[in-house]
C-alpha cells in the first residue's frame, strides 16, 4: 500500500494503517535515537514515545512534507528534549556514564585484543561526539549514521542543502581535530 494512503487511513483512525507505518519506520527511529543516546534501552523507549507522539499528532499532519520528514522532525525534537533533561540530571548528580556503541565495523572474527581496542575507540568516539555542538551532532547522526540524503536532512532541519553541507563539513573537521590526539597515541592519524 502507498505511504500516502497509509497516512490518510491512519489519520482517519485506522489502527492497522498506523501499525504499518510504525513497522516501516521503527528501525529508523530506533537507530536515530541510538545514534544520540548510545543506549539501547533509552533508544527503545524514545522510539516508542516518538510513535505515541506521532499517533497523537497525526490528525495535525497536513501532508506538506513527506511523512518520513515529519516523523524525523518529531523524533529529533523529542530526542533533543530527552537529552536536555538527561544533561540536567547528570549535572545534578555530577556523574558521567560510560556509553558504548555496539555496532562492529566489519563482520570478521576479531581477537580479544582487537575487540578491546574497538571498544575503547567506540567509547572515545561517543565521548567526543557528545562534546560537539548539537547542530553538528544532529547532522552527523542523520548523514553518517542514518545515511539520509542531504535533501531530506535539509527538510528535517528546516535549512538549506548548503547549510547541511557546511555543517557536515565543519562537524567532520571538528570531530577529526578532537579525535586526532587520541589516535596519535595509538600511532594512527586520521
Amino acid at each position: 500500500m502507498e505511504e500516502r494512503e497509509l497516512v490518510s487511513r491512519a489519520c482517519a483512525g485506522e489502527a492497522e494503517a498506523f501499525s504499518e507505518l510504525v513497522s516501516r519506520y521503527q528501525n529508523r527511529v530506533f537507530h536515530l535515537a541510538f545514534g544520540f543516546t548510545r543506549d539501547r534501552a533509552a533508544a527503545d523507549d524514545l522510539a516508542q514515545e516518538v510513535f505515541l507522539k506521532a499517533y497523537l499528532a497525526l490528525p495535525g499532519f497536513r501532508g506538506k512534507a513527506e511523512f518520513s520528514t515529519w516523523l524525523y522532525r518529531l523524533a529529533i525534537n523529542h530526542i533533543k528534549d530527552y537529552l536536555r533533561k538527561m544533561k540536567r540530571r547528570i549535572q545534578r548528580e555530577e556523574r558521567l556514564e560510560e556509553t558504548k556503541i555496539s555496532q562492529m565495523p566489519d563482520e570478521r572474527e576479531m581477537t580479544q585484543e582487537e575487540e578491546e581496542i574497538m571498544d575503547k575507540r567506540r567509547q572515545l568516539l561517543a565521548k567526543v561526539m557528545a562534546t560537539l555542538p548539537e547542530k553538528y551532532r544532529i547532522v552527523l547522526t542523520l548523514r553518517d549514521v542514518e545515511g539520509l540524503p542531504y535533501e531530506e536532512i535539509a527538510s528535517i532541519l528546516g535549512t538549506s542543502i548548503g547549510t547541511v553541507d557546511s555543517r557536515l563539513h565543519r562537524a567532520r573537521k571538528l570531530l577529526r581535530e578532537k579525535m586526532e590526539p587520541f589516535l596519535r597515541q595509538e600511532g594512527r592519524v586520521l
